[in-house]
């Protein structure tokens, strides 16, 4: 194998492989990346045997081929060379080396053979449809901050993909995440071909990594959907991961449709002002306590350890008085993600689950269960 490729699109594909390789591996083909050259294109391919991301650069092809080299180590290098370098790729067949050069530098790096390397099976996709990047960003990023960390309800450590009913007959595209402790349910239309797509479990991993084919505007994501795997492919660079296998639980249950109490408050200022008065509280538990009255939020911190605060807020309220109190980070979470000048929360009483919205937006809706003050 033989190529040229210039260093700024090297370092993009290479980075955007590498970060799925897990840093502590017990199979040392693991920690690397394969590097194909064909035609004339270079596709690097990286993998942890759950995700498998394969991108692919245009590059000069003198002499096509395949070889692995450690990945971290190769982003690193690509890293560092000069902006606007022209990168000269070899395999030294004789030595079992990949040669790098660019200008004066010059790296020798040991290489696996390519076929040790595990390439994901492929899957009969059962729906295929393609989506807007912003439309798939703003569902995974308004909801992952709820995915549960707790190893033990492993069904929870993802985000719920699904087609789901948002009323009336209306179809939605619905992604859904919990703890427990919080949920976010965020809609988007539904995308032709999607209707009979299988309900999957995104893992926490996964959606990180997806992150970056959404950051354009103006790319279409192709996404193919079976009952174990996923795939998003953008020009370039398609990411297909294994999805948890177990059941989501029923998440409209413990969404609440009685809530009443109406309060009305400008996300940023409530943001800003829980944050203020929560440096005081103690880091195990983090509550801040909320007391409604005609039109004034005041939000309060007591911890014995360390002191009190609080802060008063004008709001839009005009129900009976009510204190209830919540742990100040998922509050903080919740506020931010608005996109609206406006947060909505409907309260029932101080020990049942809170409902928070956008204005008038039902397509985000976000639960917070009370805690004790």
């Amino acid at each position: 194998m033989k190529l040229s490729i210039e260093r700024g699109t090297l370092l993009k594909a290479v980075s955007q492989a590498q970060s799925v390789v897990e840093r502590r591996n017990t199979i040392p083909i693991l920690s690397n990346v394969l590097i194909e050259a064909e035609g004339d294109k270079v596709r690097f391919r990286a993998t942890d045997l759950d995700i498998e991301v394969v991108d692919e650069a245009v590059a000069q092809i003198h002499q096509a081929g395949a070889t692995t080299v450690n990945a971290v180590m190769f982003h690193e290098i690509a890293r560092k060379l000069p902006d606007g370098a022209l990168v000269e790729l070899a395999t030294d067949t004789a030595s079992n080396m990949l040669d790098v050069t660019a200008g004066r530098a010059h790296f020798k790096l040991a290489t696996l053979p390519k076929e040790d390397f595990p390439v994901m099976a492929s899957s009969e996709y059962s729906a295929n449809f393609s989506a807007p990047a912003p439309a798939l960003r703003r569902l995974f990023d308004k909801s992952k901050f709820a995915i549960s960390t707790e190893e033990t309800r492993y069904y929870l450590n993802g985000v719920y993909l699904h087609v789901a009913d948002a009323g009336g007959g209306n179809m939605v595209l619905r992604c859904v995440a919990t703890d427990g402790h919080r949920l976010a349910r965020i809609d988007a239309p539904l995308p032709e071909g999607a209707e009979n797509m299988p309900g999957v479990i995104v893992p926490r991993k996964t959606v990180g990594e997806l992150r970056k084919l959404l950051d354009d505007d103006e790319t279409k994501i192709a996404v193919s959907v079976s009952e174990t795997k996923i795939r998003f492919a953008a020009p370039g660079l398609t990411l297909t991961s294994k999805v948890i296998d177990g059941t989501f639980p029923d998440y409209s249950r413990v969404i609440p449709t009685q809530n009443s109490r109406k309060l009305e408050v400008d996300a940023a200022d409530f943001a800003k002002a829980v944050d203020r008065v929560a440096t005081v509280s103690s880091e195990r538990s983090r509550a801040v306590k909320m007391l409604l009255d005609e039109d004034r939020l005041t939000l309060c911190v007591n911890a014995p350890d360390s002191g009190a605060a609080e802060e008063e807020l004008a709001v839009a309220y005009g129900d009976e008085h009510l204190e209830i109190g919540f742990n100040a980070k998922y509050l903080l979470e919740i506020a931010s993600q608005v996109d609206r000048e406006n947060a909505v929360f409907l309260f029932n009483s101080a020990g049942d689950p809170t409902l928070m919205r956008e204005g008038t937006d039902d397509s985000a809706v976000y639960v917070v269960m009370p805690m004790r003050v």
